[in-house]
């Protein structure tokens, strides 16, 4: 594993761009970032302030971001992690990012009379809309339930798909594009949905909370954040805490642990000509590694 780059503002929601080089999203900083994948030089592409989260390319080439609307901060023994809802809060939305003009539209900030909360993560499926989640906010004395959406991305129409979901982070899809799975942060489980249509799914019964099939439970105090998909169908959980990528199985259970160098180990993406390159977050630390990966991962819808 290399570092990339660094000196970044608690990077995040990395993806791979359409001219070769890498976008973060800086959460503290409240930026969209340009990497350059050889020199790991940093440029600022937008500044939609908040928190911007998770990211993905659309179909139409723009960035669609998941903006959180932005964190409290706090450091304890040099790390620093998001806290609670900011006293300057103002919602949470996704945003259409231009990266030609850096231009920022916000394409949905709520889903009819309920407000978004803290959008954390989104993937674009092959019909051109996306699925995200909605982790929502903390404060001291209260949390935000959360749930996952579906959305399409010229911006007429958004569903609540699931709610409520506990703490929902990273989402993903199968490669055949027929399963969803989501990870939720503070119980440590991933959970897999078949997908019957676009923003559709066939939901379990009880004693599923929200539908959801089990398939992987942490067995120590291990926190989820997001995730993205190998090509055979192995889901690359970013791990918390212990600081590291979990692999989990598509039929249930853990394949590898592979560790990080940092406790805030928040994101995967994948690329390189056979798709043997990832990419991951270390946002505690401000960087963003480089490093080779054993098994191809799956290339995005678009």
């Amino acid at each position: 594993m290399k570092i990339l780059a660094e000196g970044l503002e608690f990077p995040e929601g990395p993806v791979l761009a359409p001219d070769g080089s890498l976008l973060v999203v800086e959460i503290r900083r409240g930026t969209l970032t340009r990497i350059d994948a050889r020199t790991g030089k940093a440029t600022i592409v937008a500044r939609p302030g908040g928190g911007p989260n998770g990211a993905a390319i659309g179909p139409d080439g723009a960035c669609y971001v998941c903006n959180n609307g932005g964190f409290e901060w706090r450091s304890h023994a040099g790390i620093l992690m998001p806290a609670l809802e900011p006293a300057d809060y103002g919602g949470g939305r996704i945003e259409r990012i231009d990266l030609e003009t850096g231009r920022v539209d916000v394409l949905y900030d709520r889903v009819g009379e309920h407000r978004l909360r803290g959008p954390n993560d989104i993937v674009f499926d092959a019909h051109g809309g996306f699925w995200f989640t909605d982790l929502g906010k903390t404060r001291r004395r209260d949390v935000d339930r959360g749930g996952i959406y579906y959305a399409r991305a010229d911006g007429s129409s958004i569903t609540e798909v699931v709610h409520p979901v506990s703490r929902p982070n990273g989402i993903g899809l199968s490669p055949d594009g027929g399963t969803l799975y989501v990870a939720e942060t503070e119980t440590g489980r991933l959970w897999a949905w078949r997908i019957t249509a676009p923003g559709e799914l066939a939901l379990e019964p009880f004693p599923s909370p929200h539908g959801g099939r089990l398939l992987y439970s942490t067995d120590s105090y291990r926190l989820f954040d997001s995730l993205a998909v190998e090509a055979g169908g192995n889901i690359c959980v970013a791990t918390l805490m212990s600081g590291g990528i979990s692999v989990c199985s598509p039929q249930g259970g853990l394949v590898e642990f592979v560790p990080c160098d940092d406790p805030y180990t928040t994101n995967i993406c994948f690329g390189g000509t056979d798709m043997r390159t990832a990419w991951i977050t270390l946002s505690s630390r401000g960087q963003l590694a480089e490093a080779p990966w054993t098994r191809p991962g799956l290339r995005l819808a678009h």
